[in-house]
């Protein structure tokens, strides 16, 4: 994935002055970063400023997964007709004036497998969805996760194969309203400590 011209972001740089990198460009602290991350729906066409897709990429790149694996790639789309492409393949509102869509792509075959046979590649790639998102929402964006397509309809879109899939995607881009405010269940329901 190219991040900036004739630059490529280099995972193995990953250490303490990679996080020291992060840090500096985080707008947020990270409690204020989970209490405010919503899913938006409505953007401004606004593009992205310059430097915030290689801090994603340092994000997204710290992401645990089983056995280290990191069975994903992340592409992200600002080429307009690409754009179109993926918009006809997933017809979301909310995609129409975003001006990029990230996806993460999983590779079943590479991620780690339970003693059942069975592969975790929806927790992996969970789990590095969720980094980008809580790093876009550090960066002032906002994002909505979108799983309501078929799946081998988008992944071609991306111009992925077997054993590539698109698991997720979503808009990144300034929200052009508020977002709104939502409610949620009591910790005590959903949060148990047993001593």
């Amino acid at each position: 994935m190219a991040i900036a011209a004739g630059r490529r972001f280099n995972p193995a740089l990953a250490g303490s002055g990679m996080t020291d990198s992060i840090r500096k460009g985080m707008k947020m602290d990270f409690y204020e970063v989970i209490a405010t991350r919503r899913s938006i729906r409505n953007y401004k066409s606004d593009p992205i400023p310059e430097g915030t897709f290689e801090r994603l990429a340092r994000s997204v790149a710290l992401a645990p997964s089983a056995c280290n694996r990191q069975p994903w790639k992340f592409i992200v789309v600002t080429c307009p007709e690409m754009l179109k492409t993926i918009r006809a393949a997933c017809p979301q509102r909310m995609l129409a004036d975003v001006p990029a869509i990230v996806a993460i792509a999983g590779n079943v075959e590479d991620a780690w497998r339970r003693p059942e046979g069975d592969s975790i590649i929806g927790v992996d790639v969970g789990i590095a969805m969720e980094h980008l998102v809580l790093a876009a929402t550090a960066e002032g964006l906002g994002t909505c996760w979108i799983c309501a397509y078929h799946i081998d309809k988008v992944t071609r879109a991306f111009g992925l194969a077997a054993p590539w899939l698109v698991y997720a995607l979503t808009p990144i881009g300034f929200p052009a309203s508020p977002a709104q405010e939502i409610t949620r269940k009591p910790v005590d329901q959903i949060f148990e400590v047993i001593r």
